[in-house]
This record gives structure tokens, C-alpha cells and sequence, in this order.
């Protein structure tokens, strides 16, 4: 796997569980915080296209995050639960957009050389 997509997978893992843990009540620790500096430098080193296993090992990782996201909101109710399971959602979306973005990223780079 390259790089950059190693860190994203990483840097979304680290925001999975700042999600789970300001879900469940329990305090966000340094621990569980995601990195600002994990995230920042997504896709910035990219010049290698992701290839098809990244893709869809990545696409497979949003998608059970997002099925882990809707766990949690499981036992919450009314517009808890509903605003809940619209995080898990979104979060799942921009996973999925982040993805696309980086093969978009990485097929320009490839035109310019």
C-alpha cells in the first residue's frame, strides 16, 4: 500500500474512535483524539495511484466503520439516535469521497509526468 493511503486509513481509524467516544458518553482522552498532523497530510506525498486492493480494502474499511458507528447508536433514542446515525453516515460519505479524491489526485499526477 502506498504511503499516503496507509496515513488516511490511520488518520480515519483515529477519528473512528474519537466518533465512538464522543458517542458513548465516555471522555476523549488524548488517546483517542484524532492527530491534526495525520490528517493534514493526506494525499499531500501521493504521486503513486492507488491500486485496485488499496481501493477497495479502504472502501472496505469506511464501510465497516460505518456499520460500527450505527452500532452505537443502536441503543440511543429519538433525535439522539437520529443525529447519530446522520454522523455515521456523513463520516461514511467524506470516507468514500476521500477515496475517490486520492485516485482523482493520484491519475492527474499521472497525466503531468
Amino acid at each position: 500500500m502506498n504511503k499516503a493511503l496507509i496515513t488516511a486509513l490511520l488518520a480515519t481509524g483515529l477519528a473512528g474512535t474519537a466518533f465512538a467516544a464522543s458517542h458513548t458518553g465516555a471522555p476523549m482522552g488524548a488517546a483517542s483524539a484524532p492527530s491534526t498532523s495525520a490528517s493534514s497530510s493526506m494525499g499531500t506525498s501521493s504521486t503513486m495511484a492507488p491500486t485496485k486492493a488499496d481501493v477497495k480494502a479502504a472502501k472496505k474499511k469506511a464501510d465497516a466503520d460505518y456499520k460500527s458507528a450505527k452500532a452505537q447508536c443502536k441503543p440511543m433514542k429519538g433525535d439522539e439516535k437520529k443525529a447519530c446515525e446522520k454522523d455515521a453516515k456523513a463520516a461514511h460519505e467524506k470516507a468514500l469521497a476521500d477515496v475517490k479524491r486520492e485516485q482523482a489526485e493520484a491519475k492527474a499526477a499521472a497525466k503531468k509526468s
